[in-house]
């Protein structure tokens, strides 16, 4: 298998990764828009967002900058290239671990095809 022996581990920077390849983000935002994608199955809370943010940005997979909205300055993150490239790599590492397991359970696959 790829770099991560566990990909449901390193699944949520992957999910992160995902919603900034789509647009640019604030940390709440990014919070609400997991939550209700995933029906509530991913609640992250602060203290476990910004840490992650904090190392993809220092893996520059993310860059912040701020911006004021409303009267609100608030920081947004955007993916970089790097980040979209690693976003393939735990895109494809989730498939493979995904089929296994589904080999596994006899299941069908479900996830990214």
């Amino acid at each position: 298998m790829a770099s991560e022996k566990n990909p449901a581990s390193g699944s949520t920077s992957m999910l992160l990764l995902q919603l900034l390849s789509e647009r640019d983000m604030y940390g709440y935002e990014m919070i609400e828009t997991l939550g209700k994608r995933s029906e509530n199955l991913f609640e992250l809370k602060a203290g476990t967002l910004y840490p992650l943010l904090h190392t993809m940005e220092s893996q520059n997979f993310l860059i912040s900058y701020e911006a004021e909205v409303m009267g609100k300055t608030r920081k947004y993150y955007g993916i970089t290239k790097e980040g979209r490239k690693a976003l393939e790599r735990k895109k494809k590492e989730w498939q493979s671990y995904n089929r296994a397991i589904s080999r596994v359970i006899g299941g069908e696959l479900c996830g990214i095809e």
